[in-house]
């Protein structure tokens, strides 16, 4: 194995358990929503802290309840979308490490399909989210939204889908080479 592959396998190993602490972290996340809202929904009146109930801590934080709601419920689908997003992406760098090169074209194909999802998936979850935020909103005016403009990822779906092809085109050479020293 020359230099550069032990550089990509590397690469490869590292994004793998980057993919997995991302998808661990996102679960976390949509499991911490989940509980937020069952809790605040059963207990904003209830707890208090220093005497002053949770809406007392929202009223001095200039928020209300249905801002809180609407963080959660947009953290809910956000958490999720990202979750399915980096499980693809520990699957394409599992299937690469064994195949110790990215340089084939069932794998070209995965790393695209990757760049597809890594587009499409965040950008449903804001539209999604987007929708949420308008339904709080219509029925709470004085809601405070989430900022979603920084959440798509479109450039990285571009650079996946770019790195694809390169991969393919690699993989096809690699392929022709083959076929030639048969001859």
């Amino acid at each position: 194995m020359n230099n550069t592959l032990k550089i990509i396998q590397t690469v490869s190993k590292v994004g793998k358990i980057i993919s997995k602490i991302v998808y661990i972290c996102c679960i976390i996340g949509f499991c911490g929503c989940v509980i937020g809202i069952i809790a605040f929904a059963c207990g904003a009146q209830i707890l208090k802290f220093d005497g002053v109930s949770i809406e007392g801590w929202l009223e001095k934080a200039q928020t209300n309840s249905a801002s809180v709601y609407n963080a959660m419920a947009v953290g809910l689908v956000l958490c999720s979308s990202e979750a399915v997003v980096a499980k693809f992406g520990e699957h394409y760098f599992i299937r690469e490490l064994a195949d110790e090169t990215p340089f084939n074209l069932d794998g070209a194909k995965e790393l695209m399909r990757l760049g597809i999802l890594t587009i499409v998936i965040p950008l449903g979850a804001v539209i999604l989210s987007a929708i949420i935020q308008g339904i709080f909103k219509a029925c709470v005016p004085e809601v405070i939204k989430v900022e979603l403009s920084n959440y798509v990822s479109v450039s990285m779906g571009l650079v996946l889908l770019l790195t694809s092809l390169i991969c393919k085109y690699g993989a096809e050479i690699t392929e022709t080479n083959g076929k030639a020293e048969e001859k």
